[in-house]
């Protein structure tokens, strides 16, 4: 929702009111009128309460701490907000965000002592906004935080770099998503900050495809040209070869882009399916031959069979309505030069998806969880279809790392444009990963010192890069 929107601004106030009167201020008549009698609150540390038990423990806990009042500040930026309608009529919303608790002490700086995620069920009751649900959760004392905190953004602003989104996954769950820095030099990045990925939008085409096959909607070696034939390409019958097989795994024979070469024009460098070159104009070919044959756009079949399943609901090929500007990561060059953000309205099949840290770490699970395949497609998926060199392969989708000294292999892509430097790696053995989205073009010391010094299996996979 547009955070211009009435619903999003009365929704702001509300929870800004509820707080500032309620627990700030401690205004106990206002808070009995605004929670609603059937509250149910979730506490990930001090458990469920209802609404008797919430007045009396904020009467104890929070109106009753003497001269260490603890008072509640919003992370604005991180706010969410998302309708609830019933046969086309507003009857409540709920709202997400992050927020911060301090102890505040008369003639001294607030003390920050807590961080954590909220997420609110609001009711209308008549005309009257009421709180009905809460959860309250990932509690985190920052000062456990604050040292990495502190190296990170000191790595950003030397190589100026504004922002760093970052996830790990353990066991196929994610255990960390943390966005730090700014998104433009100046706004705090939020959590929900949305970047540009560039050729991570590759994988999430890949496994939109393998779905298709999954359905039987594709064939894994059917040929392309009975649905698309690239004007550049009549009358050359090595195109009679291309199929969705050979260009996930980057044997199509192209160029990475038309555009490169002197004639502008797509052509067949050498023989496809006889050796590997990375190529986006490979992933446009399968995205024009698939929406040719299913006769729907590559938007709408991804959301379908790929980010309803896996629970991805902020991941974006262009920017529709509901892509929040004021959360995208404005990209800089090497010098922190900002370079104007670049809006388009079609998808492309291997650049450009719009995507948070939450909802890329939500497909790399999903993936490692074995992505709805089945056996065979995902041992397909997983398989060496083509060397690279160097103890290296693509499968269909990702490029795959081998031996290393735990005996896992690695699925890694990456992503590079202008301002835009991503890395998405998942350990398919442990079932662990990362993901690192940055918004500036000096990114190989932040990699190299992320990788090197913080994160597990890190440094090794960075030797093998």
């Amino acid at each position: 929702m547009s955070r211009n929107s009435s619903l999003f601004l009365e929704l702001k106030k509300q929870d800004s009111v509820f707080f500032e009167r309620g627990f700030n201020r401690c205004d106990l008549e206002y808070l009995e009128k605004t929670v609603a009698d059937d509250l149910r609150f979730y506490h990930d540390k001090g458990g469920y309460q209802e609404k008797s038990v919430f007045i009396d423990n904020t009467k104890r806990n929070i109106c009753s701490a003497g001269d260490r009042k603890p008072i509640r500040k919003v992370d604005e930026q991180s706010l969410t907000v998302y309708p609830l309608y019933n046969d086309g009529k507003l009857y409540g919303a709920i709202q997400s965000g992050i927020h911060y608790f301090y102890i505040r002490e008369a003639g001294k700086a607030d003390v920050w002592t807590n961080t954590a995620r909220f997420t609110s069920v609001w009711i209308l009751d008549g005309a009257v906004w009421k709180l009905r649900d809460v959860l309250s959760y990932d509690h985190q004392d920052p000062r456990e935080d604050r040292g990495t905190a502190m190296i990170v953004e000191k790595m950003l602003e030397a190589n100026h770099v504004p922002a760093m989104g970052l996830a790990i996954i353990e066991g196929g769950k994610v255990t960390t998503t943390k966005v730090y820095g700014t998104l433009d030099h100046k706004t705090k990045a939020p959590a929900n900050t949305i970047f540009k990925v560039a050729s991570l939008t590759k994988p999430v085409v890949a496994v939109t495809t393998l779905r298709l096959i999954q359905k039987g909607l594709l064939g894994l070696d059917e040929p392309l040209y009975k649905y698309w034939i690239d004007p550049d390409l009549k009358g050359d019958k090595r195109l009679m070869k291309l199929t969705p097989r050979i260009v996930l795994s980057h044997q199509t024979g192209f160029p990475n882009w038309r555009y490169l070469n002197d004639s502008k024009k797509l052509s067949f460098e050498f023989e496809p399916g006889t050796r590997h070159q990375y190529s986006g104009e490979g992933f446009e070919y399968l995205r024009r031959a698939i929406e040719a044959k299913l006769g729907r756009k590559i938007e709408e079949l991804a959301r379908d069979y790929l980010f309803e399943p896996a629970g991805m609901t902020d991941t974006h090929f262009w920017w529709d309505k509901s892509v929040d500007e004021d959360r995208y990561a404005k990209n800089f060059d090497s010098s922190g030069n900002i370079i104007p953000t670049a809006t388009y309205y079609e998808a492309n099949a291997a650049a450009n998806l719009l995507t948070t840290v939450e909802d890329y770490s939500k497909f790399l699970t999903y993936v490692l969880d074995g992505a709805g395949l089945s056996e065979g497609l995902l041992n397909e998926m997983h398989k060496n279809q083509v060397s690279t060199g160097n103890s290296s392969y693509f499968g269909l989708g990702w490029e795959k790392l081998m031996n290393f000294s735990t005996g896992e292999y690695a699925l890694l892509h990456t992503g590079r444009d202008p301002g835009v430097s991503t890395l998405a790696v998942i350990f398919p053995k442990s079932k662990n990963g990362y993901l690192i989205f940055l918004n500036g073009d000096n990114s190989m010391k932040v990699y190299e010192g992320m990788l090197s010094e913080h994160l597990y299996l890190g440094k090794e996979l960075w030797s093998k890069k």
